[in-house]
């Protein structure tokens, strides 16, 4: 008969748990994204086109890394982008010595149980980045890093290109209208 009343429990700490992730998304984030404000300089039409070529072509456009990350905060999972160039940024790191400091972060924030921004890899992946985690190299994260790229890839990016957003940016993009162009012939029709 209350059923709804023995999860309350379950339910306030899912609560609880989302108004840290929350807290974590409105304080200023820790991993710099390549990122931009489009506002009177907006992508080309053509520039939008491709991004639905491959999911590559996305993340290598400034509009288009823009948009999909947007698209990610709205959709709670922001954290997939921030992880995946975290591990671009370590994997590029000149100095060895920073590498071991640099892990514990990115393990801290992103993998590890008390994680305000964990992404959803499985259990082996995560086992097998704890373990890297005992001598950090620039590729101790690659097998997590390629999970997240591929949950992106193939769940994320073409919800992206399905949703609101994206027919919005396309439909902003498009050059005037034929009518617009030639008000002219217009008339004579």
């Amino acid at each position: 008969m209350c059923k709804g009343l023995a999860s309350l429990p379950t339910c306030l700490e899912r609560a609880k748990e989302l108004k840290a992730r929350l807290g974590s998304f409105l304080q200023k984030p820790n991993w710099n994204l390549p990122c931009c404000k489009i506002g009177k300089n907006k992508p080309t039409l053509e520039e939008c086109h491709r991004w639905k070529e491959s999911f590559e072509k996305l993340l290598s456009s400034k509009y288009g890394l823009c948009a999909f990350t947007t698209f990610l905060v709205s959709e709670f999972s922001e954290e997939n982008i921030a992880f995946y160039f975290a591990c671009e940024d370590y994997r590029n790191t000149k100095c060895p010595a920073k590498l071991p400091a640099k892990a514990r972060k990115i393990y801290d924030e992103f993998i590890g149980s008390e994680a305000p921004r964990e992404i959803n890899i499985d259990h082996e992946t995560r086992d097998i980045t704890k373990a890297n985690m005992l001598t950090p190299s620039s590729s101790c994260f690659d097998l997590a890093q390629h999970r997240i790229y591929m949950l992106m890839a193939k769940d994320c990016y073409p919800r992206f290109l399905r949703s609101p957003a994206y027919r919005d940016l396309v439909c902003q993009a498009k050059p005037s209208t034929k009518a617009d162009k030639h008000p002219q012939q217009e008339k004579k029709v």
